[in-house]
């Protein structure tokens, strides 16, 4: 991508616009480009991740205390608040509201676990939204948990480049595009989800995904020679993504964003400045914004537009779902029957910690890492009697950190909510140091293969090209004796029965394993092990990864 993102102290000249900051942070952009007359607001989510109940300053389970306190966040209750609150003050300026999500309500916590993503449903109805789009979470239980969570939308669930074969049970369920009237005003919401789905989780052999462009391209002009010209895209294929969609294909209006996680905010000191502003082929401006994940935050998007669809002025930040949101009384009525089987679980006491665990996903998809640590020593920990001496695990599947003092089973489910299981395999040193190159591969876009590792050191460079040799200097531990790693032996390796599937990216886990064991073991209970086994548990970063 090359001169298309626009510096937000001066927007680019082509499209005639200004860009400022206001006092309040909310930032303002204007075009000398003639207003149509219509303007819209847009309210977004994006990888909510099955936080339905109040979420800690780690984005896991928020203890009794800390709720007494005010020092919880998010969750549907309080979600609801904040877009009815909002909905309300818009409409009665005369302005539209389109309340979106731009995917991945699915996976995170019990509530997925125990309900298969209806619960979230459930809270989306209640809470009014106009159309969702599709994560790559959505598909971890299969295509048929999925059609089943879609059937109980009241909303348009929407991804156009999602290809379903007949005879599917998602055949007819997702929308490749919804059109919704508002002010006499036909607005077209399309879908995108991220081709990485294939490895990323589980949509089985009648799913497929079309280049993300590609269909755009065509989806655009078609809606465009029907006449519609105010088009809004939910996307889940990252920030990076999207800025290079903005680049590419013209007529977007505006994009809704998820899958990356992307902390947007006009005052929150090392975010990203909400919105993005990416020129598209035309040169008209194109506004990119995305919300974090896990209900903490909720986007306020305001959009006026010219006949053509262009956004000629633009203004809106993320708004923190702090305690000064108080959670809507219905939505939390609805919340106490699904809890009440999950609440006796997750507030089972686990282990004391003497020190915060961080499992921060900027970090864990980046370099070493606390969690990562603390995870594949667990894992080793397990397997310990077994003659393994290596531990690889998936920065992605590692989704929250947690606080110091006592940890709750909610609190290791969150960190570990995938229920994927303890794997063992023997594996040559060659294909070992081709898993940790791949790992590291896409580390620019904090890509979840980022290998989190024990028993195992490597030095990485990210100066390197892809695939160039960014990892150097692998050695296995021995005891206490670093050794280089032979290409040509043989090692024992414990790992996630994801990744052993090629889960990720990891085909040569797959393809070059061999004596392969599904211990069944869920990953969560062996953390959950570790951390009782090692109380008062303390994390440690001891140079796994080298940079």
């Amino acid at each position: 991508m090359t001169n298309t993102h626009l510096d937000r102290r001066g927007f680019l000249s082509l499209a005639g616009a200004t860009l400022a900051l206001t006092g309040a942070g909310s930032f303002t952009m204007r075009s000398a480009q003639a207003q149509s007359g219509f303007s819209l607001t847009v309210l977004h989510i994006n990888d909510m991740h099955s936080r339905i109940s109040e979420i800690s300053s780690f984005n896991s389970s928020c203890s009794d205390d800390a709720s007494a306190e005010g020092k919880c966040f998010g969750g549907s209750a309080r979600l609801a608040t904040a877009i009815r609150d909002r909905r309300a003050s818009h409409e009665s300026a005369g302005r539209p509201v389109l309340t979106l999500d731009a995917g991945d309500q699915s996976q995170g916590t019990l509530y997925y676990t125990t309900y298969g993503g209806k619960a979230e449903i459930q809270m989306m109805n209640a809470i009014g939204f106009d159309a969702m789009g599709v994560g790559n979470h959505e598909f971890n239980r299969g295509p048929e948990s999925l059609a089943e969570m879609i059937a109980e939308a009241n909303f348009p669930v929407v991804s156009g480049n999602i290809i379903v074969a007949d005879g599917s049970p998602l055949a007819g369920r997702i929308q490749p595009r919804a059109v919704i009237e508002k002010d006499g005003e036909r607005i077209a919401i399309l879908g995108v989800t991220t081709p990485d789905t294939e490895f990323l989780s589980s949509p089985g052999p009648d799913v497929t995904f079309q280049d993300e462009i590609a269909f755009l391209q065509t989806a655009v002009a078609d809606l465009q020679a029907e006449g519609i010209s105010k088009i809004l895209l939910l996307s889940h294929v990252g920030y990076n993504r999207d800025q290079e969609i903005a680049a590419a294909v013209d007529g977007i209006s505006a994009i809704i964003g998820g899958h990356s996680h992307t902390r947007m905010s006009n005052t929150e000191e090392g975010a990203v400045a909400y919105a993005t502003l990416v020129a598209s082929p035309s040169g008209r401006a194109v506004p990119i914004v995305q919300a974090f994940a896990f209900s903490r935050y909720l986007g306020e998007l305001q959009l006026d537009f010219a006949d053509d669809g262009a956004v000629v002025a633009a203004n809106g930040d993320t708004v923190l779902l702090d305690a000064s949101f108080a959670p809507a009384e219905d939505i939390e009525a609805l919340i106490a029957p699904l809890a009440e089987p999950i609440e006796r679980l997750v507030r089972a006491p686990v282990a004391e910690l003497a020190a915060p665990i961080d499992g921060a996903r900027e970090n864990c998809r980046a370099r070493e890492c606390e969690m990562g640590n603390t995870v594949t020593d667990a894992m080793l920990a397990e397997v310990a009697d077994q003659g393994i001496t290596i531990a690889l695990a998936n920065g992605g599947g590692l989704r929250a950190s947690i606080g110091a003092g006592t940890a709750t089973l909610g609190d290791v489910l969150t960190v570990l909510p995938f229920q994927n299981t303890l794997y063992t395999l023997e594996i040559p040193g060659a294909a070992l140091v081709a898993a940790l190159e791949h790992g590291v591969n896409d580390v620019e876009n904090g890509a979840g293969r980022f290998p989190q590792v024990a028993g195992i050191r490597f030095k990485l460079d990210p100066s390197v090209a892809p695939g160039a040799g960014r990892v150097s200097d692998v050695e296995i531990s021995t005891g206490d004796i670093w050794t280089p790693i032979d290409p040509a032996a043989m090692y024992g390796l414990v790992t996630n029965n994801f990744m052993a599937g090629g889960g990720d990216g990891y085909a040569m886990l797959r393809e070059q394993g061999v004596n392969g064991y599904d211990t069944a073991i869920d990953l969560a209970e062996v953390l959950a092990r570790y951390l009782s086994a090692n109380e008062p548990f303390a994390p440690q970063i001891d140079g796994r990864i080298l940079q």
